[in-house]
């Protein structure tokens, strides 16, 4: 935003030395310091309420999409992996079959 070097600040103080004199610099820089830290400290505020407003909007979001979806594992899908969740279920791709193993080891001591 402002962008002042190391010599654009000595020549501001040098001035305001000149202008303002020895005595009433101290209280003017003092009082100059407490009005930037306010502005920073709403700056921080106003940011973090934005933050937290978005995240709720975001949650709002993601709630509203829940509440049409009945089947707990599609809304499992959908909070986990949204981008992977599809309406309609393709069947194309097989499912493996479980085996079962039918050898048994006896086990004979």
């Amino acid at each position: 935003m402002f962008e002042v070097g190391f010599s654009e600040l000595v020549l501001i103080m040098v001035i305001a030395l000149l202008v303002l004199g020895p005595e009433r610099l101290p209280k003017v820089a003092r009082s100059i310091g407490l009005w930037v830290g306010k502005a920073r400290s709403m700056a921080r505020t106003v940011k973090a309420e934005i933050s937290r407003e978005i995240a709720a909007d975001e949650l709002k979001r993601m709630l509203d999409k829940q509440v049409g979806s009945t089947d707990p594992f599609e809304i499992i899908e959908k909070v986990t992996m949204p981008s992977a969740v599809s309406t309609d279920h393709d069947q194309s791709t097989p499912v493996p079959e479980k085996t079962t193993d039918t050898t048994t080891h006896d086990r004979q001591s």
